[in-house]
């Protein structure tokens, strides 16, 4: 039985037709040139198209069934929300992981790494009610509760436990791994994504959220954005926190609002305003959070709250005037700007939360991060001051595409050693050899081939030189080295190769 299966491409929006080459080395980047790409992003979901024949005659026997169930061609694709990586995308993510890796170093902080599989209640103990339902979790054969993990902070805080007393702090850490959620899928949202992290532990002061801020600015400028096209919205929660308290909200209810205001945006105040007075608040009281929520400014917000004792001015609001002084002071201010709608949703935050989306609006955000200085005490070890993000790899993406901004990354190679003479085949690896150890980029062709094929691929490779062996030079000790660029050949002793 013959059955014919549809393909799609997945990776970083299903680039173009396949290419030969393999992800290309951080030093080659400079040669590369922005241009703008046209592509469409592509998520993998459902089950093949197959049309088979229809069978003739009467019933078959099982050994007939059996031999054509076996002939029956699998289902392609990758699970619905999730992405191959063939070359030409493995050389976009690596680009992009390139950046990622050289902001964190520049920032002077330490790359690490945890496993996919993390037990369940890192995620579940304080994380908030959506992610705990987005798990990819199970039971494992050895009976424990194990999810595939969702977000890193949870996982560097338990690096951080497990250091105890031996962390010197302050620490800066970064992180680059796969995240698992179990969530609809739309544009730049997948059931699979990278995240970058980048924490700071052991810091209380604002200057640490500066930092991290920064940092997320300094990689939009690396790949090219501005702040015409991305901004940062920062807020705080304990800004939601004493504004339902001044409006006489029973503090247990703050989680539970934190979630519906989380929301904003996405649903419309009215289903807003009847969630929340389905928490128990009036329906007053309900209209004034969504509305100073969607609308408010930073000066409706000193209206708003109550002065502390003696008339003081509250604690969160000196809080986000002072973040906003330092960052301006670092010359960031163009792209930063306060919103009290940013509570974020994960229920760990305790301080400065932000998140950065796109001016257009057409995006959902591009990363989040904040305070969180009391994770560690809900896995039973003492807290510590905490700040830190989470930056995926699949909006960002979208955003360079829309923008014109991904760059063209073809597979480059150094050299392309060829053999002439079947029997000169053998001593192609030898050359190749001498080239790699001095650090070159070595293709050998290892079967014989006809020129013009060896030219094509040199092209299809953008290939510098073509090393070519040949029966009466080999003989005399030396090789053909062609420039393919100047179209220039020289003869060059073996061992003078470089």
């Amino acid at each position: 039985m013959r059955a014919i299966v549809q393909w799609t491409r997945g990776g970083f929006g299903g680039v173009g037709a396949r290419q030969s080459g393999c992800v290309s080395t951080p030093a080659a980047l400079h040669r590369r040139r922005y241009v703008r790409r046209d592509t469409s992003s592509t998520s993998h979901g459902g089950s093949p198209t197959t049309t088979t024949a229809k069978e003739k005659g009467g019933r078959r026997s099982a050994g007939e069934l059996g031999k054509s169930s076996s002939r029956q061609m699998v289902d392609l694709k990758p699970p619905r929300g999730t992405r191959d990586f063939f070359p030409e995308e493995m050389r976009l993510r690596t680009w992009l992981f390139d950046k990622f890796r050289h902001v964190s170093w520049v920032y002077g902080f330490e790359e690490v790494d945890f496993p996919v599989l993390e037990s369940e209640q890192l995620y579940t103990r304080k994380a908030g009610e959506e992610i705990t339902t987005q798990l990819y979790n199970f039971e494992d054969k050895g009976g424990r509760r194990v999810s595939l993990r969702p977000e890193l902070t949870p996982s560097l805080s338990r690096l951080v436990l497990q250091k105890g007393k031996a962390l010197q702090l302050p620490t800066k850490w970064c992180a680059i791994g796969q995240c698992w959620r179990y969530e609809r899928t739309t544009r730049g949202r997948r059931r699979e994504h990278y995240q970058w992290n980048m924490d700071i532990v052991g810091v209380s002061s604002m200057e640490a959220e500066a930092e991290v801020i920064s940092a997320i600015v300094d990689l939009f400028k690396l790949v090219g954005l501005t702040s015409e096209d991305v901004y940062i919205k920062v807020s705080n929660r304990k800004l939601l926190q004493s504004l339902i308290g001044t409006l006489g909200v029973a503090d247990d209810l703050f989680p539970q609002v934190c979630v519906c205001v989380d929301k904003l945006g996405k649903v419309p105040r009215e289903a807003l305003c009847k969630e929340l007075v389905g928490l128990g608040v009036t329906q007053d009281v309900s209209e004034t959070i969504v509305g100073l929520v969607a609308e408010g400014t930073f000066e409706d917000y000193e209206r708003a709250l109550s002065p502390q004792e003696g008339g003081g001015e509250p604690e969160v609001l000196r809080e986000i005037k002072e973040l906003l002084e330092i960052l301006r002071a670092r010359g960031i201010e163009d792209w930063v700007e306060f919103d009290g709608s940013i509570v974020r949703g994960l229920a760990y935050y305790s301080g400065t939360v932000f998140e950065a989306f796109d001016r257009e609006g057409e995006l959902r955000a591009i990363c989040g991060g904040g305070r969180y200085d009391h994770l560690l005490s809900t896995f039973g070890g003492t807290d510590q001051p905490m700040v830190g993000f989470g930056f995926g790899d699949a909006v960002i993406v979208e955003l360079l595409k829309q923008k014109g901004l991904l760059p063209e990354l073809s597979p480059e190679i150094d050299d392309i050693v060829v053999a002439l003479d079947p029997a000169l085949q053998r001593y192609t690896g030898q050359v190749a050899g001498k080239l790699r150890s001095l650090g070159r980029r070595v293709d050998v062709v290892l079967e014989q081939k006809k020129m013009k094929w060896v030219f094509k691929h040199g092209d299809r490779t953008n290939a510098r030189r073509l090393i070519i062996l040949g029966q009466e030079e080999w003989e005399r000790g030396v090789v053909k080295v062609r420039n393919l660029a100047e179209r220039e050949e020289t003869e060059i002793l073996v061992d003078d190769l470089i």
